[in-house]
């Protein structure tokens, strides 16, 4: 399995949290939900870190069962449609958003 994560690195204008966060759920995730071969999203919202860690104010992961999928959303025109409105987000986000690939082995805790 694959998974694909966007990293927003740096951090949510002051006084914006709540606003931010109620745009991604309510604009964001039904287009995230979209994506062909989408098997599960997460969005996951920065806590705490490390003294000296960067800062994410979010992480999304989308997770899908090979490489095959990956490409057949990144060509999607939903994907698009996704881009231009992260572009409305990232008016309340000061910092930098990345993507990483990951091939995920998952274990049961004993």
């Amino acid at each position: 399995m694959i998974i694909r994560y966007a990293l927003f690195e740096g951090e949510i204008h002051a006084g914006m949290e709540e606003e931010f966060r109620a745009f991604v759920k309510e604009k964001l995730v039904p287009l995230w939900t979209r994506f062909p071969g989408a098997e599960e999203i997460r969005v996951l919202d920065g806590l705490d870190r490390d003294e000296g860690a960067p800062v994410y104010a979010m992480a999304l992961a989308i997770r899908y069962p090979d490489m095959a999928a990956v490409e057949q959303a990144l060509a999607s025109d939903v994907r698009v449609e996704s881009r231009a409105v992260t572009g409305e987000l990232l008016k309340m986000f000061t910092g930098k958003v990345h993507h990483h690939l990951f091939s995920a082995n998952e274990y049961a805790p004993a």
